[in-house]
Parts: structure tokens; C-alpha cells; sequence
């Protein structure tokens, strides 16, 4: 098999991924499920987590195994660039999970509560990163992606990845609009999305 075909099949199965990932996180789907299996949607969040978590090893790998010569190589002054910029994406992954109620992200709260969480009546919350860059997660994804070497399948696998946190970005702020239709779209015109920016900074909460 040629480079450029498993470059072919490996930008597919992320494709593929990408597909079933946001389909399986959508509110329509999700609302279906607690229609038709009640005492299951408890356990929605929890299985969607565990399928991307194991689905995700097919790209890995294939990543991984078709592995070949480096197209992008952090050396010299350039290596210090790349260590910056995976330190700077821990720190933001550290400050940002401070916020974040890790057993409701993972789905053990609600299995555990035998409860779905409804987000009807939740409160629009801004942390104190969040007053930086809308979306800490995503961009700390995008330093750790880019700050790695690269060859062709992992560039193949950086340029999806870093697609797919665009639109993802997008999907998840509509829902949030419609969540919030006060406060995010104010919030969205004064604070950058993925890429923090020194003019949108939200130096107060009003």
C-alpha cells in the first residue's frame, strides 16, 4: 500500500470519528435516548466517553504503525519553541480542569446519581481562564498537537484533529447560545475562541 493511500484511509477513519463522535454528543440524540430507554440515560455520558475513548485507538494507531520520515522536526533553538509550548498547554489543561467537575465530564456523577443532568436552569459561569480564551481545552489541544514532530500521517492527523476542534468549537457554541442567549453571545464578542488574543480579554465580569 502506497504512503498516499494510508494517508487516504487514515484522514477517513478520522473522518468517520469525527462523524459518529458529534453525532453521538447531539441533544436531539441524547433527548431520544432518555425518551425510549429512561433508566439507560443515565448512563449515556459515561458510554459516549468510553466508545470515543476506545474508538480513538484505530487512528492511533494506524498513525502510529504507517509511521515514516519526519516532515516537521523541533531541533535546535526551535526545541525549546516546542517545549514552551507543551508547558503552556499543561498549565492551561491544569488551571482549566480546577473549574470543571471532572465526574459530570466523565459521566460518573450521573450513573452514579442514576440521574441526567439537566442543563435547563444551569447558571453561565466564567472562570478565571476562560476570561482569556473561550475554550482552554481546545486551545491547549491545538499546542499539543502543533508542538509535536511530524511526519506525514501524524501532519494528516494534526490538520484533522485541529479541523475538527474548529467545528466542534462551533457546534458547542450554538448550543451554548441557545443555552444562554443572554449572556454567551455577549461573552463570545469580547473573549477570542481558540487562540487567545491581548484585545479579547475579559478584564471584568460585567
Amino acid at each position: 500500500m502506497g504512503t498516499g493511500m494510508q494517508a487516504g484511509i487514515l484522514a477517513l477513519l478520522w473522518l468517520i470519528y469525527f462523524v459518529l463522535h458529534s453525532w453521538l454528543a447531539s441533544d436531539r440524540l441524547k433527548q431520544r435516548v432518555a425518551q425510549l430507554y429512561p433508566d439507560l440515560a443515565p448512563g449515556y455520558r459515561l458510554a459516549y466517553n468510553l466508545f470515543a475513548t476506545v474508538s480513538v485507538l484505530v487512528p492511533l494507531y494506524l498513525m502510529w504503525r504507517w509511521r515514516g520520515e519526519l516532515l516537521i522536526h523541533w531541533q535546535g533553538p526551535w526545541w525549546y519553541v516546542s517545549a514552551a509550548m507543551t508547558a503552556l498547554a499543561a498549565v492551561v489543561l491544569l488551571l482549566s480542569m480546577r473549574h470543571y467537575d471532572g465526574g459530570h465530564f466523565l459521566g460518573l456523577r450521573q450513573w452514579r446519581e442514576r440521574r441526567v443532568s439537566p442543563e435547563h436552569g444551569a447558571q453561565f459561569v466564567i472562570s478565571p481562564i476562560h476570561r482569556f480564551v473561550r475554550h482552554p481545552w481546545y486551545f491547549a489541544g491545538l499546542l499539543l498537537i502543533w508542538s509535536r514532530n511530524m511526519d506525514l500521517m501524524m501532519l494528516v492527523s494534526a490538520l484533522a484533529l485541529s479541523l475538527y476542534l474548529i467545528i466542534g468549537s462551533r457546534i458547542e457554541e450554538a448550543r451554548l447560545c441557545r443555552q444562554f442567549p443572554d449572556d454567551y453571545p455577549r461573552y463570545r464578542q469580547r473573549v477570542a475562541g481558540l487562540i487567545p488574543l491581548p484585545w479579547k480579554i475579559l478584564r471584568n465580569r460585567r
